[in-house]
């Protein structure tokens, strides 16, 4: 049992050890890819630009009513972005597909003349009218390495407008090829540098460079910027092909409300749509959590012909589109900074101190076999040499007897005769006798070992000899 015991204590301290070593390397690397049950939910909201008052709209829209109305026009209004990241085939342990479906919806609007509008929205199914209050919507799917987090080509789409019963997704989605930068997450180990960021809305990357820390919800983040620049969105076609609609727009000039030299009132003006943005991205490096995200946007119409050709009011004609700053909700950003600290919490427990309280406790273990091994040997040798002596001790030149030493004996006895044997027991054992006196003296019996043989008398006594007094049982020759 003790064997089995110290084999146990071996075993499970060794695979402590082994399990200390093997964790940091391969349990940790498993932990600092793509999750393949990620499901991010970002909701963000139009806020005041810096000095701004306007809380309740403070964002700008054109009003898609006055298309058909005698002259275009811009509605302020409050805005929600939501989008959801969940995990979509294909995906296996070397790639992750995310799928990104996002909104802009309208929440409030209101008029030049003060007049305030709450709009709802038809039913996904249901024909959308101009004061619908769906603003836009798309679905983003990206194939990224689940190591890396960077785009490896094998999806990447966008799908612009509903699919219909029957067609199939990519008859309604866009291919984005050459795709690069970083979208939904960074990858780990984020440094202190400039990286690529995917701009869905210009479909293009653009570089966002570090620009410092901020702590949030008490976590440490890096902080990216980068801009989107100036793009014609009507030279992004849409699946047939084509410019999507509302980028492409021809009106009067009349319309438009521009007038001046070289402009006429019914001169038809055909705008397109261009698009910029600032983009703040707060990342947990570690993890590459992105946290918290702020972006301006201005999306405006303009004449693209800007030559000398152009008059000049039509040249320096702008016209808002949507113009609003975007800044993630708390509640999102206080998911997202649970979720990093989650991440790095797995991170920290796998790669520090579960392989720390495992070394210990492995150390521990195979210390105490180590111990109790060496214990046990001295132990064993500490019986071997005490049964070695019981048996020298019990043992004599005439073989093992049960009999107490003589040596004892005489000791206890003390008599002044026999203190020369005693001196000798140690050597040999001796057997006290009495002599004819009825004096007690002590015989080695290899002194005289013939004495030890018994007499055996073959012939019949014969009274006329005489035995010799030195040895009564032998006659004199």
């Amino acid at each position: 049992m003790r064997r089995f015991w110290l084999a146990l204590l071996a075993f499970l301290g060794a695979a402590c050890v082994t399990a200390a070593i093997a964790i940091p390397l391969f349990l940790v690397p498993m932990l600092r890819v793509v999750p393949l049950d990620l499901d991010i939910t970002s909701v963000a909201t139009t806020v005041p630009e810096e000095g701004s008052s306007g809380e309740r709209f403070p964002a700008v829209i054109f009003d898609r009513c006055s298309v058909s109305a005698a002259k275009a026009r811009d509605l302020d209004a409050h805005l929600t972005q939501q989008r959801r990241s969940v995990i979509v085939d294909p995906s296996d342990r070397r790639q992750a597909t995310l799928q990104s479906a996002q909104t802009v919806q309208i929440d409030r609007t209101r008029d030049a003349s003060g007049k305030e509008v709450e709009p709802t929205m038809a039913a996904a199914d249901a024909e959308r009218k101009c004061d619908d209050g769906l603003l836009t919507a798309n679905i983003d799917r990206v194939s990224v390495n689940r190591k890396s987090s960077v785009p490896n080509g094998t999806v990447s789409s966008l799908q612009l407008e509903a699919a219909p019963e029957g067609v199939n997704v990519k008859d309604v989605s866009v291919d984005l090829p050459n795709r690069k930068g970083f979208q939904y997450k960074f990858g780990f180990d984020v440094k202190k540098r400039s990286y690529l960021y995917y701009d869905t809305n210009t479909r293009q990357d653009i570089e966002v460079k570090f620009a410092g820390e901020k702590t949030i919800n008490g976590l440490t983040t890096y902080e990216f910027v980068g801009e989107v620049p100036e793009t014609d969105v009507s030279s992004l076609p849409n699946a047939q092909g084509e410019a999507a609609l509302g980028t492409m727009l021809t009106m009067p000039a009349k319309w438009w409300g521009i007038s001046g030299r070289g402009v006429q009132p019914n001169d038809k003006i055909t705008m397109h749509r261009y698009a910029t943005a600032m983009k703040h991205v707060y990342v947990e490096p570690e993890t590459g959590t992105i946290v918290d995200g702020l972006e301006d946007q201005h999306q405006y119409f303009r004449s693209p012909d800007q030559s000398t050709d152009t008059p000049a009011p039509v040249r320096d004609f702008r016209m808002d589109v949507l113009k609003g700053r975007f800044k993630w909700a708390d509640e999102t950003v206080a998911h997202q900074t649970s979720k990093a600290q989650g991440y790095k919490d797995q991170l920290k427990l796998g790669g520090f101190w579960l392989p720390l309280i495992l070394g210990i406790i492995g150390v521990i273990l195979l210390a105490l076999w180590a111990f109790l091994m060496l214990r046990g040997r001295r132990r064993d040798a500490a019986e071997r040499n005490r049964i070695d002596d019981d048996a020298a001790a019990e043992t004599t030149w005439l073989g093992t007897r049960d009999e107490p030493d003589t040596r004892v004996d005489l000791e206890k006895r003390g008599d002044a005769d026999t203190e020369d044997l005693v001196q000798q027991s140690g050597r040999h054992n001796v057997e006290p006798k009495a002599d004819a006196t009825g004096h007690s003296t002590t015989v080695d019996p290899w002194d005289r070992p013939t004495e030890q043989i018994p007499v055996v008398q073959d012939e019949p006594h014969d009274p006329n000899v005489t035995p010799r007094p030195d040895r009564p049982d032998r006659p004199e020759q």
